[in-house]
């Protein structure tokens, strides 16, 4: 029996823009992702059996058959590397919050393919790996690769970008979920006003210039969130009132989150947004 844990990183959009519709129906996007420290822990066991999968959560509520992004990796790496008589079980140790922008369950199926090429020694490149990402979701292959990258396409043409400066992060998730279709439907029936500066956001990164990047966080579904949801600008000002050199949503929300220069004043953040909101968390860029 072979076992193994791996670590499941949440990720921040520091920009996000939608460029428009593509030939196959699906949004394309313009983005620069950030992998943060908080993170799941996933728990992989495999041992010989007859190719029986289960993928478990400490979230009751997470699916435990191929709904679960989890499961649905295992299945496609036995597949794809041609495994067979292999039992896996994966336990899933949940703190990224569902439902919020953080890219958490492609997090997870990503931690997957990497944990499983290790406990089996198939050797996969990061690029074999990512390949193998695409096909379970958008954001799945940057989790395998991590760290700082422009996204294109669905998200999975990726750019690695220079390390980010360390930023003290503090991400605020409310207590609503928001439908992504719903958000990408109202993209299309609406003229989006503003974009990021996703040029001028690279050329901070690739600068060091931790100030040039958080005054560049833009993301075009936050004013639409916000339409519906206070909350969205609430959390931004407190960010704001308490030393964020910037703030903005991430993905298609509803965590927002803030980049501190110094961790006296994040901690101040997460002290003030954690008394009114249980998914609170105080991380850094990785």
């Amino acid at each position: 029996m072979d076992k193994l844990t791996v670590c499941a990183r949440a990720k921040i959009n520091l920009s996000l823009d939608v460029l428009g519709k593509m030939d196959d129906g699906y949004h394309e996007i313009l983005s620069v992702m950030q992998s943060v420290e908080l993170h799941d822990d996933i728990q992989l066991t495999a041992e010989d059996g007859n190719g029986y999968v289960r993928a478990r959560s400490s979230r009751s509520f997470l699916p435990r058959d191929d709904r679960n992004i989890a499961g649905k990796a295992v299945r496609l790496f036995l597949n794809e590397t041609d495994i067979k008589g292999k039992n896996v079980d994966v336990y899933i140790v949940k703190r990224n919050p569902v439902c919020a922008g953080l890219g958490g369950g492609s997090a997870d199926g990503a931690a997957v393919l990497r944990g499983l090429d290790e406990i089996f020694g198939t050797g996969l490149s990061d690029e074999e790996l990512m390949a193998m990402g695409e096909k379970l979701g958008a954001d799945v292959a940057f989790c395998v690769m991590g760290g700082t990258a422009l996204a294109k396409g669905k998200g999975e043409i990726l750019t690695p970008l220079p390390k980010l400066p360390e930023s003290h992060v503090v991400i605020c998730k409310p207590a609503f979920a928001v439908s992504t279709p719903v958000l990408f439907a109202a993209v299309d029936s609406r003229k989006i006003r503003f974009h990021p500066d996703t040029k001028g956001m690279v050329k901070a990164i690739e600068e060091g210039s931790l100030n040039g990047v958080a005054k560049r966080l833009f993301n075009v579904f936050e004013e639409m969130v916000a339409e519906d949801h206070s909350e969205i600008q609430s959390i931004k000002d407190t960010l704001y009132d308490c030393g964020a050199l910037g703030a903005s949503m991430s993905g298609t929300g509803s965590a927002m989150f803030g980049l501190f220069d110094s961790r006296e004043k994040a901690q101040a953040a997460y002290d003030k947004l954690s008394r009114i909101y249980k998914e609170t968390f105080l991380t850094k860029t990785v």
